[in-house]
């Protein structure tokens, strides 16, 4: 008898269209002999779904409006799987894999739902997706922990232009980061070269989040790590990522395609070690299980903690399924890991 496994994707996010490709390779992963996979997509404004119809909809976005193969989806605390006039009602018993990125969906949101009906799922908790994806929270916590990171200041809405000004130029030169405090896929992010920059990019970065971030612009190499596993997680080998662009933004990585990936990054041992040691000792403080990926600068004469993505990207080109592929994992072999750590206690 196959197993039932829930995909989720989509969601009111601006990484909408990343989920899609992301559930549109899981589910071509997946091995159709051994799982009866159930998908269930929230559009952009938050209306659930499970969809029947063929993978490429989903890919390409018409999935939502595919009306012949919808259904609306009831999330319970009930055993086992039946359908009535109100939709499909999924029981407690089948793991849930949330392919799904950014606010209302990697938050601890979609986690807290998922806790409060009982469900297993793959990657971190509610607690430490919440954690993780405010970088303002995540910078306390990694403060404590001896690990380099970027400098920063943080902005909260109502300050005024005056006030944002000051605060930046007395603790940084410019260039300097600017970013939401909640949002992935750089998002919202901008580098800033001058004041007149300053204020614009900080009003961009709200339209994601209240709290924005400014931080000291690192001139460094861009490396990335997979961590995975739950009470004894393992990293991969550092990868690399070339934005080949005046950073590794949103359109960087899913739209121009200018970047160039090392897999793995060329560095000297030690060093590569000392990324995965780090890596390995954030996922940890930060209570995550499953997977995260965990991204670094590397300078001439220091590492530097950037941020944590405790659901990063599955597309064709995302880092965390190449970076576990390099470790001697398959990408299907990848995702039947991840789902076996959601169903351990």
């Amino acid at each position: 008898m196959k197993e039932k496994l829930i995909l989720i994707f989509g969601g009111k996010s601006a990484e909408y269209e990343v989920s899609l490709h992301s559930v549109y390779n899981v589910s071509k992963a997946l091995d159709r002999e051994k799982y009866d996979v159930i998908r269930i997509g929230m559009t952009k404004d938050g209306v659930w779904y499970s969809y029947y119809g063929d993978d490429e909809k989903i890919k390409n976005g018409q999935w939502c409006t595919d009306k012949e193969n919808l259904h609306p989806v009831s999330l319970i605390m009930q055993t086992g799987i039946k359908e009535d006039d109100t939709g499909v009602i999924f029981g407690v018993d089948i793991p849930v894999f949330p392919v799904v990125h950014g606010s209302y969906c990697e938050d601890g949101r979609l986690q807290g739902l998922l806790d409060m009906c009982g469900f297993k799922y793959v990657g971190p908790g509610t607690a430490s997706s919440a954690v993780c994806m405010d970088k303002y929270i995540t910078k306390l916590i990694i403060s404590h922990r001896d690990i380099p990171m970027a400098d920063f200041v943080l902005i909260h809405r109502g300050i005024s232009d005056e006030k944002i000004i000051k605060k930046v130029e007395d603790k940084f030169e410019y260039p300097v980061f600017v970013k939401p405090a909640n949002a992935g896929s750089s998002v919202g992010a901008s580098k800033v070269k001058s004041r007149e920059q300053l204020v614009s990019a900080v009003n961009e970065a709200r339209k994601f989040d209240d709290k924005v971030l400014v931080e000291e612009y690192i001139k460094g190499r861009e490396i990335e790590v997979a961590v995975m596993g739950n009470d004894a997680p393992f990293a991969s080998r550092p990868g690399e990522i070339c934005p080949n662009s005046e950073f590794y933004d949103y359109n960087t990585k899913y739209i121009s395609d200018t970047a160039t990936y090392h897999i793995p990054a060329q560095l000297p041992d030690e060093i590569s070690e000392q990324i995965r040691e780090y890596a390995v000792r954030i996922y940890m403080a930060l209570g995550c299980r499953g997977l995260s990926r965990v991204d670094f600068f590397v300078t001439e004469d220091r590492i530097v903690f950037n941020e944590i993505n405790t659901l990063p990207g599955f597309t064709s080109i995302s880092m965390y399924p190449s970076l576990m592929q390099d470790h001697g994992f398959t990408y299907a072999e990848v995702v039947e890991e991840l789902i076996k750590y959601a169903k351990e206690d």
